[in-house]
C-alpha cells in the first residue's frame, strides 16, 4: 500500500515562473524537473534540485522536444538519433545541476509531445529508452502502462514506473485524450482526487467513457503548470492517505 505522488516542476525560464513549485514540493514525493528544452535553465535546475533535496523529494529528468515557445507540447520533426541524443543531453544536464545542489537524479520521465509520441510510436519509444540506458541503465523510466513506451523500456532492460494522471482524461485505447477535447483536462481538485482513488483502488485506468483498463499503478502525476495544481495535489494526497496508502518516492535518492 505504498504509492508515489509526482509533479512536473522547474518549468519556468529565466525571470519567468510557472506554477507554485514550493507548495508542490511540500505535497509530492517525486518531482520531474525540466531540463532546459521545454522549460527550465541551469539556475532553475540547480534551485529546483536544491529545494527538492531540502524537502526530501526525489527528482527525475523531464526531457522533451527543444521547444520553449510551445512548452514542448508540439511535435518537432526529429530523427530517432536526434531524439536519442537530445534525451541523453537533457538527462546529463540535470545530473550535473543536481550534483551541484547535492542531490541526484533517480528517474526519467519524458515530457509533453515527446512522451505522447513515445506512447504510440515504437521508434521514438526505443530512442528514449536507448538514451536512458546509455546514460544510466539503473534509472527507471516513468511510463504510461500498456503502451509502446513501456514495451520499449522493458525491451531495453530498464525498470519501469507505471504512471496515471490525476488531471487528464483517457481515451479507450489507454492514451491521453487530446487537450483540445472537452473534458480532457480536469480542473476540479475534488473530481481529480475521487477519480484517482477509484483508479488506484480498482487497479485500472478509467477512461472518459467509463471503460476500465486493468493496469499496475506506481505513481500519480499532477501537472505543475495548471492553475489548480496545488489544490489538486493536496486533494489527491489526502484521498490516497484516506484510502490507506503510504506516500513514498518510488526510487528515493
Amino acid at each position: 500500500m505504498r504509492i508515489d505522488l509526482n509533479a512536473d516542476l522547474g518549468e519556468g525560464y529565466g525571470p519567468y515562473t510557472l506554477g507554485d513549485d514550493d507548495a508542490l514540493l511540500g505535497l509530492v514525493t517525486s518531482a520531474n524537473v525540466a531540463c532546459g528544452f521545454h522549460g527550465g535553465d541551469p539556475s532553475i535546475m540547480v534551485a529546483t534540485s536544491s529545494a527538492a533535496k531540502a524537502r526530501g523529494v526525489s527528482i527525475g529528468a523531464h526531457p522533451g522536444f527543444q521547444d520553449l515557445r510551445g512548452f514542448g507540447r508540439r511535435v518537432i520533426a526529429e530523427s530517432a538519433a536526434e531524439i536519442e541524443a537530445g534525451v541523453a543531453y537533457q538527462i546529463g544536464a540535470l545530473q550535473a545541476c543536481a550534483a551541484l545542489a547535492g542531490h541526484r537524479v533517480t528517474h526519467v520521465k519524458a515530457h509533453g509531445a515527446l512522451a505522447n509520441l513515445s506512447n504510440a510510436d515504437a521508434g521514438v519509444a526505443s530512442a528514449i529508452a536507448r538514451a536512458v540506458r546509455a546514460v544510466d541503465r539503473n534509472l527507471p523510466l516513468v511510463v504510461m502502462p500498456g503502451l509502446a513506451a513501456e514495451r520499449a523500456a522493458l525491451d531495453a532492460g530498464l525498470s519501469v514506473t507505471r504512471e496515471i494522471y490525476a488531471d487528464r482524461a483517457y481515451a479507450d485505447d489507454g492514451q491521453l485524450c487530446a487537450r483540445s477535447l472537452a473534458g480532457a483536462v480536469i480542473h476540479d481538485a475534488a473530481e481529480a482526487a475521487a477519480r484517482v482513488r477509484s483508479m488506484v483502488e480498482e487497479g485500472a485506468v478509467i477512461t472518459l467513457s467509463g471503460y476500465r483498463i486493468a493496469v499496475t499503478i506506481d505513481t500519480i502525476c499532477v501537472h505543475g503548470d495548471t492553475p489548480h495544481a496545488v489544490e489538486t495535489a493536496r486533494a489527491v494526497r489526502q484521498a490516497l492517505m484516506a484510502a490507506g496508502f503510504v506516500l513514498t518516492a518510488f526510487n528515493a535518492a
